[in-house]
C-alpha cells in the first residue's frame, strides 16, 4: 500500500452503544479497557449489559446478559 495523501482523513466509530428495553446494548467497542468493564466499575449490573457485537451463542458463555 502506498503512502497516504496529505490531508486525507479516515473516520470510524470506536464505540456504539444503544439503550433498548432498559438494557445497554454495546454494538461496537474498540477501546482497550472495554466499555462494558468500565460500566460495571461504575455500578451497572452485568445483567443490564448486552454484548451485541458477540453472537447470541457466544454471549451465553459470558457473565453479561444474552439479550
Amino acid at each position: 500500500m502506498g503512502k497516504p495523501r496529505e490531508g486525507l482523513w479516515f473516520y470510524g466509530c470506536v464505540v456504539h452503544v444503544d439503550i433498548k428495553d432498559g438494557k445497554i446494548w454495546i454494538q461496537r467497542d474498540l477501546t482497550e479497557a472495554g466499555i462494558a468493564n468500565e460500566l460495571v466499575e461504575l455500578g451497572v449490573p452485568k445483567t443490564e449489559i448486552v454484548l451485541q457485537f458477540r453472537t447470541p451463542y457466544v454471549r451465553q458463555f459470558t457473565d453479561f446478559s444474552v439479550a
